[in-house]
Order: C-alpha cells, then sequence, then structure tokens
C-alpha cells in the first residue's frame, strides 16, 4: 500500500475538546410550513426531513455573526479547557467548510481574535467534512517531528443563509419535484463550532493519545455534492452509495486494527438513514455510536469534534474511541484515540 493508506502517531495526543452551539433551534416542522405550497403542488410529502432523516431540529447563527467568531469562541474554550498558554501554541489550523470570505484565510482572524503569538504559524484546511480529522493529522505530524508543542484546532460552520435562500428557491412557483431532492441535502445542515488543542501525550498526564488511522479517497465521485454558500447540489442516493463503498474499502484493515471492538465510534452526523447503513455494511453496534444529528443537524466538519466533546465525559481513562468520517468528494477517514 502506499505511503498515506495508514499512519501513525508516536506522542501526540488531544488535551482538551470543547464545543459551542448556535443559539437560535430551528425545526425541520418549520421547513414544512415553508414549503406547504410546494409540496402541495407538486405533489411532495411532508415530514421527509423528520421521518427519513431523522433531523428533528438544528441551529442557527444570528444574523452578522461570523463563522470565524464561532470558531474564535470555540477556540478560548478549548485553550481554558487545556490549561495551556496562548504563547506555547505554535499552530493554528482553522478547518471551517463555510468562510466568510475568499481571502485572506479565516484562521488570521481566528488568530487575531485569541491574540496568539507571531511564531503561530496560521492556515486554513478544507476537505469538506474530513478536515477537522486531517488536522487532527497534520498537526500530530509537526508535534511528533519537534516542529511544535501545541496546535490549536477550530472550526466554524453556519447554514442560516444557505437554507434561508435554498427555503425561498424552493418555496417559489417554479420549484419542481427535482429540485426538492437536488437540494433536499441543503436542509439537513446545521451550525456550530468545535475546537481542540493537541499537544505531546507524554507532557501532558490524562490527556487523549492519538494512535492512529487510515486514509482511502475515490475522487471519480467530486460531482455528487457540490456547495457554495448560498446553493448545494447533491446527489443523494449516488453519494450515499458511493460513500459507504470507500468507508467499506478503508474497514478491510479493521480486523488486524482491533477496531471491530472499540468502546465509542464517535462518527460524522448525516441522517438516520447514513447511520444505519453504515453500521449495517461496517458491523457496528450501533448502542456504542452517540447520535447528535436529531438536534444539531449535519454540522460539517464541526460534527465530529462537536459529538467527541458531547460524549466526552462519559467516556473513560483508557477506552477505546475512533474517529469516522466521510466527506463529499469522496474522501473517507478513521482515527483511533485512547482516551
Amino acid at each position: 500500500m502506499s505511503g498515506n493508506a495508514k499512519f501513525t502517531m508516536t506522542d501526540t495526543a488531544i488535551v482538551s475538546i470543547a464545543h459551542v452551539d448556535a443559539p437560535e433551534v430551528v425545526t425541520s416542522a418549520h421547513f414544512d410550513e415553508i414549503l406547504a405550497e410546494t409540496y402541495e403542488r407538486v405533489g411532495g410529502q411532508p415530514g421527509l426531513l423528520e421521518s427519513l432523516a431523522g433531523i428533528k431540529e438544528r441551529r442557527w447563527w444570528p444574523v452578522g455573526h461570523l463563522f470565524t467568531d464561532a470558531a474564535a469562541v470555540a477556540g478560548a474554550k478549548a485553550l481554558e479547557a487545556s490549561g495551556v498558554r496562548v504563547d506555547e501554541i505554535g499552530l493554528l489550523i482553522d478547518t471551517s467548510v463555510c468562510r466568510d470570505r475568499l481571502e485572506p484565510s479565516s484562521a488570521v482572524t481566528v488568530h487575531n481574535a485569541l491574540d496568539l503569538p507571531s511564531w503561530c504559524l496560521n492556515f486554513d484546511l478544507s476537505n469538506a467534512c474530513l478536515g477537522f480529522v486531517n488536522a487532527l493529522q497534520v498537526a500530530g505530524n509537526m508535534i511528533d517531528s519537534g516542529q511544535i508543542n501545541y496546535a490549536l484546532i477550530v472550526d466554524g460552520e453556519g447554514s442560516r443563509l444557505l437554507q434561508e435562500t435554498t427555503l425561498a428557491r424552493l418555496a417559489g412557483p417554479d420549484a419542481t419535484m427535482a429540485d426538492l431532492f437536488n437540494e433536499f441535502a441543503s436542509l439537513t445542515l446545521g451550525s456550530g463550532g468545535a475546537a481542540a488543542v493537541i499537544g505531546r501525550h507524554s507532557d501532558n498526564p490524562g490527556s487523549h493519545k492519538v494512535v492512529g488511522g487510515i486514509a482511502r479517497a475515490d475522487t471519480s465521485h467530486h460531482n455528487l455534492c457540490v456547495g457554495s454558500l448560498d446553493r448545494m447540489a447533491t446527489d443523494t442516493k449516488a453519494l450515499l452509495d458511493a460513500g459507504l463503498q470507500v468507508s467499506k474499502l478503508g474497514w478491510g484493515d479493521a480486523e488486524e486494527l482491533g477496531w471491530l471492538e472499540m468502546d465509542r465510534y464517535i462518527v460524522h452526523q448525516v441522517s438516520q438513514v447514513h447511520m444505519s447503513l453504515l453500521c449495517d455494511r461496517l458491523g457496528l453496534d450501533p448502542a456504542k455510536v452517540p447520535l447528535t444529528f436529531p438536534f444539531l443537524g449535519n454540522v460539517g466538519p464541526a460534527s465530529i469534534p462537536i459529538t467527541l466533546s458531547l460524549e466526552a465525559d462519559s467516556l473513560q481513562a483508557g477506552d477505546k474511541v475512533l474517529l469516522m468520517g466521510i466527506g463529499s468528494g469522496i474522501n473517507a477517514s478513521a482515527m483511533e484515540l485512547t482516551w
């Protein structure tokens, strides 16, 4: 296998993990009310977001709240929980899909907001819903090589603008059943922020060791989900099928790696259909797969760290945890932690 098929970490750990919730709760029932006339006109069925996707609600940031605001607040929370001084952070990575602008990077705004030192390398890392996991690997490599002592990874996502513009289009007189299917996935998204401080396991008693992981890709599917801040077109079924195929490809080493009997599987949250099929395809015990999509929706790359943050208090020292995600494109990754 090529070098990127599997990786291990020597002395990297999650020192702290934190998340922030967007304050405005928006129900799927509210979306159905907005689309009621369209459903009636094209023969659509209300309630699919809740009955099929399993998403009862998601959250929005207030109008004017920036994605970098969410990332910075989460970063400050993770720093406080870690006990690491700001001037010890040698790397900041912002993994947000949502961006307030094209240039400069989101990382520079977060760097400034948190008053990080001038020697703190900072940049954005974008890879759909896998950005946060990819950043853990990048930061871990720099820590293991001795380039830095600590890294801060942040993410801030928001679905308000996309969903407001999508609902306006779908509620229009020209919307068709095909439009509903094409933009259905846009309505499953959510808002939130997450952050983690990464450091050496040997220097931080009680930290959570990053063991290693795998990555697989099938980029022939790169056109199945294409999005911007105000529109996302998705072939939902084809994306689901392809994502499961790539995940199954990566799962070929699961028995060898000891991943069949983990204490917790922190899976990127998409929908009930996705989660059920993934558990069935990979043989995961659903009782070990905590769910956040019913009340948060799909929060993109913030989904895995938010779910991990919510589960942190229930994990015991020594628990085996697997972070798992599929990103449109398609990429699939898994990363093992020892809690």
